[in-house]
């Protein structure tokens, strides 16, 4: 290469130069969202020492539940945008103990499309033990949640508690 550049000097400086704008363009042009692109450099879910999350609502706790989910079944995961007709919409109704355990599990709401049904059902059990909920959100030592699977035609999914905007028509 150095001498090939030796020989064309100014053309291996306007090919480096070239070659790094698109590098730099490449960079800038992905369409996963950021939250995507930073998750192996931080933690998306907040605990303290004991395990406990972090979070000061039900909202901020069911978000932690949502990415606990995603980032156990990333290769399940959609990571753009969902398409503007979803192939099925399941919501699931759960309870999670003091200890971030899965207590109970049931479909709430379903396309009986039985294939996305498994996957949500089988997302949410492979993701526990959840971290631990906060105290100021039990009610008898259990905490019930709700979560709503929204899935592409391909069978990968977002949660709607951290899904991007689903495309238009």
């Amino acid at each position: 290469m150095k001498q090939f550049c030796a020989s064309i000097p100014m053309s291996c400086v306007t090919l480096s130069v070239i070659a790094l704008m698109f590098s730099t363009l490449a960079g800038c042009s992905s369409n996963k969202p950021v939250a995507e692109t930073n998750r192996k450099s931080a933690p998306l879910v907040e605990t303290t020492r004991d395990g406990t999350s972090t979070a000061r609502t039900v909202t901020d706790y069911k978000e932690d539940i949502a990415h606990r989910i995603a980032e156990t079944s990333s290769t399940k995961v959609y990571v753009e945008r969902p398409q503007a007709l979803l192939r099925s919409v399941i919501v699931l109704k759960f309870v999670i103990d003091a200890n971030g355990r899965l207590v109970r599990s049931e479909i709430s709401r379903s396309n009986h499309d039985r294939a996305t049904e498994v996957t949500a059902l089988s997302s949410l059990r492979s993701a526990a033990p959840f971290p631990k909920p906060p105290e100021n959100i039990l009610r008898n030592g259990r905490i019930e949640l709700s979560e709503t699977w929204l899935f592409n035609n391909d069978g990968r999914f977002q949660l709607r508690s951290i899904a991007q905007p689903q495309m238009n028509e």
